[in-house]
C-alpha cells in the first residue's frame, strides 16, 4: 500500500512539473511575443521619426522653403543665424543633415573623420562689394580702405582673402578688414553710414539698398573669382550635408528629400512672388518683397554630390592653397561626395 501511494505521488509530482514547465514555456514565449512586438513599435516610430535639418538663414536656405511649408509632418527644419550655431548640433547628432557654408562642410568632414558626408550644392556666388560713394571702380581700389566683412572663418573671408591676394593686394597689410558676427550687423552698420565698404551677400545687398539708396555695387566676387581663376573655377557658397550614420539607415529617405529638395528650388526660382512669401513667413527672410526682389540674384540650386564633384574639388582646391585652414586642413577624399545607390 506504501509502495503504491509512494508511485501515486512521484507520478503526480511529473504532471505539475510538466504542467508547470509548460505553463513557464508559453509564458516565455508570451514574454518574447511582448518583447517583439513592442521591438516592432520601437521600429517603427523610429521610421517615422521626422528628419532634423538645420539651415541657415538667407540665400543657404532660401531654396527649402517650399518643402519646409509643405512638409512639415516630414521634416523638422530650424533656422539659424550663424554657422556657428549649427557645428555643433551636427557634430553631436542633434540633426541630421544642415544647409551650410560650402567650406564649412569639408572642415566638419576632416573634424568627424568622415561622418558627414556632402549630399549637394545649394548656393553658387551671391557675395558683392557695396560702397555707401563712387570711390571703388575695381578691386585695386580698396587699397588702403576699411572691408567690414561678417563670417570669420567662413567662405566670404576666404573668397575675398584669394581676390585680393590675386590683385596684388595683402589682407593683412594693404586693407583693414574689420569682422561682424552676422550679415545682418554689416548691413546695418551700411544704412546707418558708419561704414562705407563692406562685403555683403545677397539678400542683405537689396534688403540695405532699399533702405540707402545712395548703396551701390562695386564688384561682384562672382565675376571676380572667375576673372582671377581663369575661369577653371566656379564660385560656390552654399552646401547640403548630412550625418554618415543617417546616410547609412535612411538611404531612401534622403533620395527622397533630394527630389523634394529640387522641386523647392525650381519653385523659388519661377514664383519669387508667391515664394516671398513663404520666407517671410518661415523666417529665412525677414520681409517678402526683399526676397522676391533678390531671389533672380541668388544663384539657388540644387546640384547633387556626385554632379557637383568637380567643380567642389576646383573650388576646395583654390581655398586650400589660399589657406588649407579654410577647408579644414585637407582636400576632402571621394567618400565626402554622397553617391546615391
Amino acid at each position: 500500500m506504501k509502495r503504491k501511494l509512494s508511485t501515486l505521488i512521484i507520478v503526480l509530482m511529473f504532471v505539475v512539473s510538466a504542467l508547470f514547465t509548460a505553463g513557464c514555456s508559453n509564458k516565455a514565449e508570451n514574454t518574447k511575443e511582448h518583447v517583439n512586438t513592442a521591438n516592432e513599435k520601437t521600429s517603427e516610430k523610429n521610421a517615422k521619426e521626422k528628419i532634423k535639418i538645420a539651415v541657415l538663414k538667407g540665400p543657404t536656405g532660401m531654396g527649402i522653403v517650399k518643402l519646409m511649408e509643405e512638409n512639415k509632418d516630414k521634416y523638422d527644419i530650424s533656422l539659424y543665424d550663424s554657422p556657428d550655431q549649427i557645428v555643433s548640433k551636427i557634430v553631436n547628432g542633434d540633426v541630421d543633415g544642415a544647409a551650410i557654408a560650402s567650406n564649412l562642410a569639408p572642415i566638419l568632414y576632416n573634424k568627424t573623420n568622415g561622418e558627414v558626408q556632402l549630399v549637394g550644392v545649394n548656393t553658387l556666388g551671391v557675395l558683392h562689394i557695396v560702397e555707401n560713394g563712387n570711390t571703388i571702380k575695381n578691386v585695386e581700389d580698396l587699397k588702403g580702405k576699411t572691408i567690414y566683412i561678417s563670417g570669420k572663418g567662413a567662405t566670404p573671408e576666404f573668397v575675398l582673402n584669394y581676390i585680393l591676394e590675386k590683385n596684388g593686394l595683402d589682407p593683412n597689410k594693404d586693407v583693414k578688414i574689420e569682422f561682424k558676427g552676422q550679415h545682418a550687423d554689416v548691413a546695418s552698420l551700411l544704412a546707418s553710414k558708419e561704414a562705407s565698404i563692406a562685403v555683403l551677400p545677397e539678400p542683405f545687398v537689396t534688403t540695405t539698398q532699399m533702405k540707402d539708396k545712395d548703396l551701390r555695387v562695386a564688384v561682384d566676387l562672382t565675376k571676380e573669382w572667375e576673372k582671377v581663376s581663369n575661369n577653371k573655377s566656379q564660385l560656390i557658397m552654399g552646401a547640403m550635408v548630412f550625418r554618415k550614420d543617417f546616410l547609412d539607415k535612411r538611404e531612401s529617405e534622403i533620395n527622397e528629400f533630394l527630389t523634394k529638395y529640387k522641386e523647392s528650388v525650381d519653385f523659388v526660382n519661377n514664383n519669387a512672388a508667391e515664394a516671398g512669401k513663404l520666407m517671410e513667413k518661415n523666417g529665412i527672410i525677414a520681409k517678402a518683397k526683399v526676397a522676391e526682389m533678390a531671389i533672380p540674384k541668388c544663384n539657388i540650386v540644387l546640384i547633387k554630390a556626385q554632379d557637383a564633384k568637380k567643380s567642389l574639388n576646383e573650388f576646395y582646391t583654390v581655398l586650400k592653397n589660399s589657406d588649407p585652414k579654410s577647408i579644414g586642413g585637407k582636400l576632402p577624399d571621394e567618400n565626402f561626395y554622397y553617391k546615391e545607390k
